[in-house]
């Protein structure tokens, strides 16, 4: 098949080596523009980007899919299906009705639950015992398109938005293959989403990392799991930013929330509005990743501190 590849970040990397390794024509990568990057502002490429490179693929990256000169551009490159994981972006109705067999998007929700640009998170921080990979036919809505196949898998407490989103990648470039060729050959019936099961993820901003020591340590460790790698949950100490990386909650008497509290020898927990949150993993502002009993060695004054502004 003729294949136009729409993605952007490492979540998409898996899906566009399956399409690669399946031998199709790949006649073009849709990427994100290059975005400056570190202290010397240079310009840094998408994940996608660096796999299309690799195998010399055709690498398109506008600003804008909406212009008469993008429609023009994808029109001519005559894709028999167009693929989407992770680009970014809502593609305008013109773009829909370029390929004979639609636009399939690879959507890591077991949708219509988690609908949105954050899903991976949005399972975690909700509590989900599960989630999946949904392979949907776009539509003009927000993931809102009828569904070819699902995956299922289960969310284990020690599942991050880094592992999480690995493992969910992996997951649909596996299912993809057999359901893009099943849905070309005519042997696959797409099933509309039930409405009123629907559920929506918001983009995640920055702020949101911040804890909030009011709320049960359950739910403060959901924020932990979900927001790793970004954008971390994080506290104060002394005036200083502090990552919680790894933690876990524990069921017992709660004190002042925030408060730092010994459970032992090398460990400490954070009294919340319910329960404690036993710190794993931390990183001080400027300082590197550690495990808490190194970083309790270093700052002695950390038990008994308050966290928090």
């Amino acid at each position: 098949m003729r294949i136009i590849f729409m993605g952007t970040p490492s979540f998409a990397v898996p899906v566009l080596q399956a399409l690669v390794k399946g031998g199709h024509s790949i006649v073009g990568v849709y990427t994100q523009p290059d975005k400056p990057a570190g202290r010397g502002r240079g310009l840094s490429i998408s994940s996608v980007k660096g796999i299309a490179l690799q195998h010399q693929l055709p690498v398109f990256q506008p600003r804008s899919l909406r212009s008469p000169q993008a429609l023009e551009e994808m029109r001519k490159l005559e894709p028999d299906v167009i693929i989407v994981s992770a680009y970014g972006r809502i593609l305008p109705p013109a773009i829909l009705e370029v390929p004979p067999h639609g636009c399939l998007n690879v959507h890591p929700s077991l949708l219509p639950r988690h609908r949105g640009p954050s899903p991976i998170q949005a399972a975690i921080l909700a509590g989900d015992q599960e989630t999946g990979v949904s392979i949907m036919k776009m539509d003009v809505g927000m993931d809102t398109g009828p569904v070819l196949a699902q995956i299922k898998v289960s969310i284990g407490p020690d599942d991050t938005g880094g592992t999480l989103a690995d493992r969910l990648a992996i997951l649909g470039s596996e299912l993809l293959p057999e359901v893009l060729q099943g849905w070309v050959e005519g042997k696959i019936q797409a099933e509309p989403q039930n409405e009123g099961n629907a559920s929506y993820s918001h983009l995640i901003q920055k702020e949101e990392g911040v804890i909030d020591w009011g709320l049960p340590a359950e739910v403060i460790w959901r924020q932990v799991r979900a927001f790793n790698p970004w954008p971390t949950a994080y506290t104060h100490f002394r005036a200083k930013v502090i990552k919680i990386l790894e933690a876990y909650p524990l069921s017992l008497a709660a004190g002042t929330p925030g408060k730092v509290m010994p459970l032992g020898q090398d460990r400490a927990g954070v009294a919340c509005g319910e329960g404690v949150l036993e710190l794993k993993s931390v990183q001080l502002e400027g300082r590197r990743p550690m495990p808490l009993a190194d970083y309790l060695r270093g700052q002695r004054d950390f038990l008994g501190s308050t966290l928090g502004k």
